[in-house]
């Protein structure tokens, strides 16, 4: 016979709704919307969540602890992926803030990798260019010039110094801040919101990782409409996952000239009449550009994975 308090126990669950703020493997931190927080596991292993998502969470009677059970729908979603795997990164932002500094030098590619992340999510792009106090930073600024002639704009601040330029650019959008290793993201964030490294501790040690991990993806308010995403350091950044007409649009400077090749299927390499190349030829779009546009569909032919 069915158990019909079973049922009768299923349809008195009390599900409340929260935002995740820090997420360590398939360990979460919710802000719940009253106001509590509540550490929390997934229910089952067909879910993805990240910081950004808001959830459904089942509180248990103790309260503190809990059981995301639901994930309400996503305006934007920011990941990697390569030929054998994803990395939900982000969920909900609506800003891609890059920060690079003059040392350690970093990878031009991962930039530009990114910036076609944020394009095909729809989300804007702001290129940070951190510890402006260090001696090689007139360099980074040549350098970053390439990124400003494509439209990207370029806030430069000293996260030990004063990061008060940043500010303007964090109100009223939720951001996801993705850089490499020893940029000075954590120090960025500690300048903004002072006190951080004391959250971080205690989020630590909710998740039960014991340390202040680069393996963490924290979220911080900075007020009631506006937060932002730490997202650990990053070598590689694969972008398997999006269709190949979705990468070419992508690239800003491109977009006017897609469609116009003399092929349909052309791959923008040596096929005759190509528009991209005739561009590179022209002097109007770089030919670096071109090639990392023929590598990303490159590595997404050879995916196998149902993205």
């Amino acid at each position: 016979m069915k158990d019909m308090r079973a049922d009768a126990a299923v349809e008195q669950r009390t599900v409340t709704a929260g935002l995740v703020t820090a997420g360590y493997r398939r360990h979460f931190r919710v802000h719940l919307d009253d106001g509590q927080e509540a550490t929390c596991v997934l229910l089952g292993r067909g879910m993805s969540v990240a910081c950004g998502d808001r959830v459904g969470v089942e509180l248990s009677e103790s309260g503190g602890e809990g059981v995301i059970v639901a994930v309400e729908e996503r305006e934007t979603v920011f990941f990697r992926s390569d030929m054998n795997r994803q990395k939900l990164i982000a969920a909900n932002v609506t800003q891609l803030v890059v920060v690079v500094a003059p040392d350690p030098p970093f990878d031009d590619e991962l930039v530009h990798r990114w910036l076609v992340a944020a394009e095909s999510s729809g989300s804007r792009a702001v290129i940070v260019a951190n510890k402006s106090d260090l001696p090689g930073f007139a360099q980074l600024e040549r350098r970053l010039g390439e990124f400003v002639a494509l439209g990207y704009p370029m806030v430069e601040v000293s996260a030990l110094r004063d990061p008060s330029a940043l500010r303007p650019w964090l109100a009223q959008q939720r951001s996801a801040l993705i850089g490499q290793s020893g940029m000075g993201k954590s120090t960025l964030i500690n300048a903004l919101l002072p006190g951080t490294a004391a959250r971080v501790g205690e989020v630590s040690a909710a998740l039960h990782t014991g340390r202040h991990t680069t393996s963490e993806t924290l979220l911080y308010m900075l007020d009631d409409t506006s937060w932002i995403v730490d997202s650990p350091g990053m070598k590689e950044f694969g972008l398997a996952h999006l269709e190949p007409q979705q990468i070419e649009q992508a690239f800003v400077e491109m977009r006017p000239l897609l469609g116009h090749c003399r092929f349909r299927n052309c791959s923008h390499g040596v096929e005759p009449g190509c528009a991209l190349q005739e561009a590179v030829a022209q002097g109007t779009i770089r030919p670096w550009r071109v090639k990392l546009l023929q590598q990303l569909l490159s590595e997404r032919s050879r995916s196998d994975r149902p993205w």
